[in-house]
């Protein structure tokens, strides 16, 4: 059985504006590689065998950042972990998308990537991993949407939000019966330490 941990990216001056991301590449900001730099801290210690990457540099930075404090580990950047496509809606806030296009625009056809494009993409990813890395654990550093999508087909009745944080670490065990989530949007190493 092979162990997936997800990382989704530290945070963009476009999260905090509340601008949709979607596939326009969006730097980290300094709080976002602070957070990548305390999720990599978190885990040093533990044992990873791979890091898969979403070719977005708010993504790869941070499996850069992460892979700086693994010994020699290999460090794979894999399109299919590129975050949801947003179409015309990347870019803008909701209120923009409000004054543009009405309260009813999530129902428009406005370029997003289909659902079933999204999980096709995603089940591949995870079904090669399988294959390459049986009894291994891999860690994915990807996008919030992507990652909520995935997780929910992963494991369907665990009833788990979609909104998953900045740097969180969510764990997944795969199984040939049923995938095992042992730890869902974890941010403890975002809690502030007393001195």
């Amino acid at each position: 059985m092979t162990t997936i941990g997800f990382v989704r990216h530290g945070v963009t001056a476009w999260n905090k504006e509340g601008r949709a991301q979607g596939t326009t590449d969006v730097p980290l900001d300094e709080e976002g590689i602070e957070m990548a730099e305390r999720v990599a801290d978190r885990i040093e210690q533990e044992e990873w065998d791979i890091i898969y990457t979403s070719p977005l540099i708010r993504a790869k930075r941070t499996a850069e950042i992460i892979a700086e404090k693994q010994l020699e580990i290999d460090f794979v950047v894999d399109k299919r972990l590129g975050e949801v496509g947003g179409g015309i809606i990347e870019g803008t806030t909701e209120g923009e998308r409000v004054a543009k296009w009405g309260f009813g625009w999530r129902k428009l056809e406005l370029g997003f990537e289909p659902e079933e494009v999204i999980i096709a993409r995603g089940m591949s990813f995870i079904e090669d991993v399988k294959q390459a890395h049986p009894g291994k654990r891999v860690l994915v550093v990807s996008h919030g949407g992507f990652i909520g999508r995935l997780i929910n087909v992963l494991v369907p009745n665990g009833e788990f939000v979609r909104d998953i944080g900045n740097t969180s670490l969510t764990v997944i065990e795969l199984q040939d019966s049923k995938n095992l989530c042992h730890l869902f949007n974890c941010m403890k190493h975002l809690e502030t330490r007393e001195v």
